[in-house]
């Protein structure tokens, strides 16, 4: 996929569920990760053009591991004058050595997530941007199925629930991860390898699963688009036209409801063949 194309979808995501106004000041999290990185130069590229001007900040919050090398990102970041700021934290040493947890990314992820939440209100930005993709999406969707046991996806945009104001969104939103492996093809990007052993182990592992769940969607998807080219696009526009009236259940903020609370009021109805 071209440049131009994958900055189509990004428009596209940005304008139909209305991500970016006026004026807004946008943090995007960088881990050095192509994710993170295609979306940052998309919204560079976007900004240059986009009928609302938006202003764009990249942030990189330093867990602590050793040997981590930024150069690469500020050197990118210099090159097109995008503001870029490098939180420093002791997470790994509080996670790994102090408190020893087994399953630490819990932890972790909820303590990155607060350093970075601190960051971007001190830099005055009004909204976050994730790097989270189509891919993601459809994998979400089917992780909450098969080992969640709910329909539940994953939506582009939301309120921040610590940070009154704060907005979270998503302009990768339609856009294929096979198409970010292109765009970072085409700009030679260099990532950052991940220092967490646990990222390690997983990746080392012979199956290309590990202990991933989230890969082991991509290989049944993988599997499926076998006989079915498209089935991440239906299930990506499933989520867009549930039908609610054919559920037996479901949950709106917080709240259970049941399909017996519009079928005593004659909702749920049905022509019978004579």
């Amino acid at each position: 996929m071209t440049l131009q194309k994958v900055l189509s979808r990004v428009r596209q995501a940005v304008a139909d569920y209305h991500m970016i106004e006026e004026g807004d000041r946008i943090a995007v999290g960088i881990s050095g990760g192509k994710d993170s990185l295609t979306l940052l130069l998309a919204l560079y590229e976007l900004s240059k053009f986009y009928p609302k001007h938006f202003t764009v900040i990249a942030v990189t919050v330093n867990l602590g591991f050793q040997n981590l090398n930024l150069n690469e990102i500020r050197t990118l970041c210099a090159d097109r004058n995008i503001p870029y700021t490098v939180v420093e934290t002791s997470i790994a040493q509080i996670v790994f050595e102090d408190r020893k947890e087994d399953n630490p990314c819990s932890l972790c992820a909820k303590m990155r997530k607060g350093a970075l939440n601190d960051a971007i209100k001190e830099l005055g930005c009004n909204k976050i941007a994730l790097g989270h993709h189509f891919s993601d999406v459809v994998e979400t969707t089917l992780l909450g199925l098969f080992y969640g046991a709910q329909l539940q996806a994953m939506p582009p945009k939301l309120h921040s629930k610590n940070f009154p104001g704060m907005e979270l969104i998503r302009p990768l939103y339609c856009v294929h991860e096979d198409a970010i492996i292109a765009w970072k093809n085409y700009n030679h990007l260099q990532f950052l390898q991940c220092a967490c052993r646990f990222t390690e182990a997983r990746d080392a592992a012979g199956d290309g699963i590990g202990e991933s769940k989230r890969q082991e969607m991509k290989l049944l998807l993988r599997e499926l688009k076998k006989t079915n080219p498209n089935i991440e696009k239906s299930i990506f526009r499933a989520i867009h036209g549930v039908q609610l009236d054919t559920f037996p259940g479901f949950k709106y903020h917080g709240r259970a409801y049941s399909f017996l609370e519009r079928y005593r009021d004659g909702a749920a109805q049905e022509d019978l063949e004579d």
